[in-house]
This record gives C-alpha cells, sequence and structure tokens, in this order.
C-alpha cells in the first residue's frame, strides 16, 4: 500500500482518497491489535499444560488482566486524542504494546505472563479512541458507519492471523524440537514473532497526516494549547489513589469526595464477597478497581466538562445502546477465545491444522460479517433513526442457533463451517455501535464518548466474558455447558436496545440543542 500524494498544503478531502488510505493503514494496526491479543486463543492449552493453569486463569489472562488496563488507560488516552496529535498517539502506543507482546514469551509463571499482558492493554488502549476520532474527521456522517465497520474489520484479520500464526509457528517448533534451544517452547516463540513487526508498523503510522478535528461535519475544533496538561488532569481522574487527590483539588465542597468513598467502601465490600464465593483474588481485585476508576472519571468529567458529562453519560439512548453492544461483546469475547481450545480438546487435531482452519474461518467469517453489518447499518440509518439499533438486535438473535450447533456436533469439518457461521454473525454490530456513540456527541467530544463506550464494551465483554465462561468451566467440568450458558447474555441485550430505540429519534435531533443548554460554547 503506496501513500497518495495529496498535492497541496490543504487538508485531505474528505471521503477522498487519502482518507482511504489512512482507513487502510489502521486497518492493518487494529490487525496487529487483535493478533497480538488473540494469539492467546490457540496457545492456551499448550500455555495452560506448561504453567499448570485452569480455565478461570487462562480466562484472566485473556480478559481481565488485558480489559481492566485496557478500558481504565483508555479514559485519559482517549481524552488525549480529543486535544493532541491521534497519528502520534496511535504510534507510540503500537510500539508499545508490541514490545509487551514480545516479552510474553519469556513468561515461566502466571505472574510473569500477566504482567505484559497488562502493559498490552494500557498500550493498546491508545488505538481505537484515536482511530475513531480521525475516521469520522476523514469521512461524512453518511459513510461513517461502513469506514468505521471496515477498521473494525481489522479485529477478525487480527484474530484470524493469530490462530494462523500462532498455530503454525509453535506447532512447528515444538515438532522440531525435543530440546528447544533455550528451553524455549513453541507458544513462547510465537509471542517473540507477532509482537517484533510492530515496531515497523509504528513508523509506518507516524508518517500519517493528521486530519484537522471536526472537519467532516463543518465544526472545526481549535488545537487545545496544553494537551499532556489534559493527559495528567484525566489519568489521576482515574487512577486510584490519586482519584481521592484529584477530587479533594477540584471538587466542589465535600460531595463529590464523599460520593466517591461510598462507592469505593460498596465496591471493595463486593469484591471481597465475590473473591469469597469465587477464589480467585486477582480477577475482582481487578475488576473492582476497574469499577472505581470509571466512577471516578464520571465524577471528573461532570467536574472538568459539563456538556461533555451531559452528553455522553446522560444521553440515554447512548447509554442504553452502549450496555446493549456491550452484552453482545460479552458473547463474543467469550466464544471468540474459547471456540478455539473447546475444539482443540473435543476433537483430535494438531494445533497447525486447528490454528490454520480455525484462523481462515475467523478471518474470512469476521471480515465479511463486520463489513456486511456496517453497510446495512448504514442503510438502515437511512430508513430510521433507530437502524443501527435494529443491526444490534439481529446480532443478538441470528448467530444462536448456529453457535449451539457448534457445540452440538461431534464431526470436525461441521465444527469449521458452523464456526465460520458463527465467525460472520457476532460481530456484525461493531460498526453500528461505534456509529452510534459518535452520532450522539459532538466532535470535540468524539474520542472521551468513545472512551466510555470502550471501557463498557471492555469491561462487561472482556473482562467479564472469557473469566466467566472460563470459571463455569472449573466448576461444570464442561467447557461446552459453559459457553451454551454463555449465549444468554443477548438477552439483557435486546432489552437495553429496546429502551435505546424508545430515545434515540429525539435524542439524535437535538444533540447540539442539549449540548448548549448544558453550557457549551460557540453554538
Amino acid at each position: 500500500m503506496s501513500a497518495p500524494q495529496p498535492g497541496s498544503s490543504l487538508p485531505p478531502e474528505v471521503g477522498g482518497r487519502y482518507a482511504k488510505y489512512v482507513l487502510g493503514v489502521l486497518i492493518v494496526v487494529y490487525t496487529f491489535n487483535f493478533l497480538d491479543r488473540q494469539i492467546l486463543a490457540i496457545l492456551a492449552n499448550d500455555i495452560k499444560a506448561d504453567l499448570g493453569l485452569d480455565d478461570a486463569q487462562l480466562g484472566f489472562l485473556y480478559g481481565t488482566a488485558f480489559a481492566v488496563f485496557y478500558a481504565v488507560f483508555g479514559i485519559p488516552l482517549g481524552r488525549l486524542a480529543d486535544v493532541w496529535n491521534r497519528r502520534n498517539l496511535i504510534s507510540i502506543g503500537l510500539g508499545f504494546w508490541s514490545v509487551m507482546t514480545a516479552l510474553s514469551g519469556f513468561a515461566r509463571s502466571f505472574v510473569q505472563l500477566a504482567i505484559p499482558r497488562i502493559g498490552v492493554g494500557v498500550g493498546e488502549a491508545s488505538a481505537s479512541p484515536s482511530a475513531y476520532s480521525m475516521l469520522s474527521d476523514y469521512f461524512p456522517a453518511s459513510r461513517r458507519a461502513t469506514a468505521l465497520a471496515l477498521y473494525s474489520s481489522g479485529i477478525y484479520i487480527g484474530v484470524g492471523l493469530g490462530l494462523i500464526i500462532g498455530g503454525q509457528i509453535a506447532g512447528r517448533w515444538d515438532a522440531a524440537w525435543s530440546d528447544p534451544p533455550f528451553g524455549l517452547r513453541g507458544w513462547q516463540v510465537a509471542f517473540f514473532a507477532v509482537g517484533s513487526p510492530g515496531l515497523l508498523l509504528a513508523l509506518w503510522v507516524r508518517s500519517l497526516r493528521e486530519p484537522v478535528r471536526g472537519q467532516a461535519d463543518g465544526l472545526v475544533t481549535p488545537d487545545e494549547p496544553h494537551p499532556m496538561r489534559a493527559f495528567l488532569y484525566e489519568l489521576r481522574s482515574v487512577l486510584p489513589p490519586l482519584t481521592l487527590y484529584h477530587l479533594a483539588r477540584v471538587g466542589q465542597g465535600t460531595r463529590p469526595l464523599t460520593i466517591n468513598l461510598i462507592a469505593a467502601a460498596v465496591i471493595t465490600a463486593a469484591s471481597i464477597v465475590l473473591v469469597q464465593v469465587t477464589g480467585d483474588l486477582a480477577q475482582w481485585v481487578a475488576f473492582g478497581a476497574g469499577i472505581y476508576a470509571s466512577v471516578s472519571w464520571v465524577q471528573a468529567v461532570a467536574l472538568r466538562d459539563r456538556p461533555t458529562y451531559e452528553l455522553v453519560f446522560r444521553t440515554r439512548a447512548l447509554r442504553y445502546a452502549t450496555f446493549g453492544f456491550a452484552f453482545l461483546a460479552f458473547t463474543g469475547y467469550g466464544l471468540g477465545f474459547w471456540a478455539v481450545p473447546y475444539l482443540g480438546r473435543t476433537f483430535e487435531v494438531e494445533l497447525t491444522d486447528l490454528g490454520l482452519w480455525s484462523g481462515l474461518g475467523a478471518a474470512v467469517g469476521g471480515w465479511i460479517g463486520v463489513v456486511m453489518g456496517g453497510m446495512v447499518a448504514d442503510r438502515l440509518r437511512g430508513r430510521s433513526p433507530n437502524g443501527r439499533l435494529q443491526v444490534g438486535g439481529i446480532t443478538a438473535v441470528v448467530p444462536i442457533p448456529f453457535a449451539v450447533a457448534l457445540l452440538s456436533t461431534d464431526t470436525l469439518n461441521t465444527a469449521y463451517v458452523l464456526y465460520f457461521l458463527v465467525s460472520m454473525l457476532t460481530p456484525m454490530w461493531l460498526g453500528a455501535g461505534a456509529a452510534t456513540v459518535q452520532e450522539l456527541v459532538l466532535p470535540r467530544m468524539r474520542a472521551s464518548a468513545s472512551a466510555f463506550f470502550l471501557l463498557v464494551i471492555t469491561l462487561i465483554g472482556l473482562a467479564l466474558g472469557p473469566y466467566l465462561l472460563g470459571k463455569l468451566s472449573v466448576v461444570t467440568g464442561d467447557l461446552r455447558s459453559a459457553m451454551l450458558l454463555g449465549l444468554l447474555s443477548n438477552v439483557p441485550a435486546l432489552v437495553f436496545f429496546g429502551l435505546a430505540a424508545r430515545y434515540m429519534p429525539d435524542e439524535l435531533e437535538t444533540v447540539r440543542e442539549r449540548a448548549k443548554l448544558s453550557g457549551e460554547a460557540g453554538l
């Protein structure tokens, strides 16, 4: 892919050739984002055997260890994307998470693998808020869901490549060496191999042109004179115990600090109960910290930027839609991680073959599904304000019989076909979800709104989905039963979409009016 020459110092045309080039590069970035995440799925059974882990710990490593830090750091990094050069932010984050992925190959214990997984989460938190914001400035509203769906297709290209590359490297390495160099197992070498190329990609991203903020909507926003100050302000608003200092300094009286301390006490008590019930200290300490950071951030936004608070957190359609998409993510992340280990345990299949065929199914199926979903969402949105929510409802219903069939078949080839269909149908909501959030706020708030969207998606979908299915597998002794129970999360998704549809038409029409009433200047 070569960069087109714009031919002048003017900003690139909205929706033009250069915009498509930027979209292509960002798809590659998102591919690496999920390649580095998903490789753990194909390596899970080998890691479990070598490190002596159970399914709950594997779910924690794939989900919670990554997700909580991804979600929490996504908040200040989302704020930085609203006020700083988004291209540079993606480039720096990409370089960092690539190094962390490579370091995962040195792990010799659960803790040693958890630490770089946390680092991957922090680095990857820089990508999507920045990319959503950039692409919303490069593409008009009428084509935005399609552009964001194409960007999101990088998820499934990365998932597929992670399974294929991880399976090939680990399987061939272990087959070639009975006494491997330095005692390295195939799964460790796979981490080294997929982490290193991201450093070169980071340099490519650095060459992109930063778009004018708000140009696609005619609401050009001036640059923030002190972007790092805004980032550090947001960081201390979510990172305990700096959260208490932050509220004490900026709070109006003692009420915000009191509310925060009460929330901390309730979250701590709930975490203690869950640790006692499950025995999983790391899971609930990390998850509780993520919830506390989220509460602190909401308080901080209300004190710092009332218009953003009103449009992001008090827009009912945005709130309900976000939770609806989050429960779809629970199903998607849960099945997306556990389906491949399930196939490996159920059928006698070589790791290289399992990685190849499941990887092709995930890559091709996921790409078709997410692009198709984005195009359908744009078409339905042209007919109805609730068009994108309708895609969410479709995604909650249509994949279920295929998932049940996947978990019921006793034929490997049939399982591969069904895995392809499930991979195609479960991600159809991605473009619709991202575009819904972008449409309900002002351009200057888009990265922060994306951070909220990704926060909820990540905490419910990624921090709970893989872990809870893994825990159910441990408790029931049957991974299949655990995955079937996980499909029930689509029921609350449908409820939330129904609630969002009640408010969507009115709140789409009144974005500027509500922003002005909350104190937004320049409207």
